[in-house]
């Protein structure tokens, strides 16, 4: 698995998706993404599907429970856990019927599953008194490895089951969060502290060490820590465009000159105001390279076309919309068009 690379020039999904049909998602993502489909997350299912309560399925002998504000870490295997399973079992039977009928088995064709990553899994579930897992060192280091054992476990299932090789995407939504210390904590005196970002860079490394597989960090926070991205080990990291700014020119950049390829969320998570072309999509995406000073055939080498963020939120039409809006930019890079129609 070790020898496998994320795909460039393609389009790919971030991961979650409307509805609740494991199988109708797999076969769109299958469909509409044939370079780089991904197992697709159903949040609307409720407990144990979303991002974090899909990781209770993941974790490795660390159960979670429900609480009054999310979950939590419990003693033995309950509802959630047993949900959470048995709706990631279902996922993957479907995703495996599909590529089995589509006739992908064995082609070498990569397929990418999603997680939470650690440190915004850590910010999420509580300790039994009600804590942040973050607050305690001791607690969030096993969290971080049971998950990475978790991941690295079901990446292999996967695998074989398919017959294809496996990318992992980890999502760190809360990493600013984490490290400026800007989570809500149980009282206004108890709330977490930052976490330097020596110990969040050690817990991301060990995490996509043990996974075994190549690892894109998506993050769609406002502050992305670049540097830390670009030294964890990440093949990829994934953003959304939308939201850069000029103080993140030079993190980008060194991202590209470190070897790391880029997610570039191009296409909005939820249908806009009008639907719009190509043009407007990867415009953005052309006038970030010309700012860095890199050559736009880095577009269809070293850059993957997503969303923005997920699509859970979206209507079906514009998910799948949305999906084949970012084939359609992926093969205007690899054609060399120019967004501003100039010749």
């Amino acid at each position: 698995m070790t020898d496998v690379r994320i795909p460039v020039g393609v389009a790919t999904g971030v991961g979650s998706w409307p509805g609740t049909d494991p199988r109708e998602a797999a076969e769109i993502a299958i469909g509409e993404l044939p370079a780089l489909p991904h197992l697709v997350e159903l949040p609307a299912r409720g407990i144990g599907a979303d991002i974090i309560g899909r990781a209770a399925a993941l974790v490795v002998d660390m159960p979670f429970d429900a609480s009054t504000t999310g979950y939590r870490l419990a003693q033995r295997i309950g509802t959630v856990t047993r949900t959470a399973r048995d709706l990631l079992a279902r996922d993957v039977d479907a995703l495996e019927e599909a590529w089995e009928l589509a006739g992908r088995r064995g082609t070498e064709q990569p397929i990418k599953v999603q997680t939470v990553g650690p440190l915004t899994l850590a910010s999420q579930v509580e300790l039994s008194g009600g804590h942040r897992v973050l607050t305690d060192r001791g607690a969030l280091r096993d969290l971080t490895e049971s998950l990475a054992e978790g991941v690295a476990e079901h990446a292999a299932e996967a695998a074989r089951r398919l017959g294809s090789p496996i990318v992992v995407q980890l999502d760190e939504p809360a990493l600013d969060a984490v490290l400026a210390g800007t989570l809500p904590g149980v009282s206004i005196l108890q709330a977490p502290r930052a976490l330097p970002e020596p110990e969040a860079l050690a817990l991301l490394q060990s995490t996509i060490e043990r996974i075994g597989a190549p690892v894109l960090v998506h993050c769609c926070a406002a502050d992305v820590p670049w540097g830390m991205l670009r030294r964890s080990g990440a093949a990829m990291v994934g953003f959304d465009v939308s939201t850069l700014r000029t103080a993140d020119l030079d993190g980008v950049g060194e991202l590209l000159d470190g070897g790391v390829d880029l997610a570039l969320g191009l296409v909005p998570a939820t249908a806009p105001g009008h639907t719009p072309s190509w043009r407007e999509l990867a415009e953005p995406a052309t006038r970030l390279l010309d700012r860095l000073g890199f050559a736009r055939t880095l577009l269809s080498s070293r850059v993957v076309v997503t969303p923005s963020c997920g699509l859970a939120g979206a209507s079906p039409e514009w998910a799948r919309s949305a999906l084949r809006a970012a084939g359609e930019v992926t093969r205007a890079f690899a054609d060399g068009a120019d967004p501003s129609g100039m010749p």
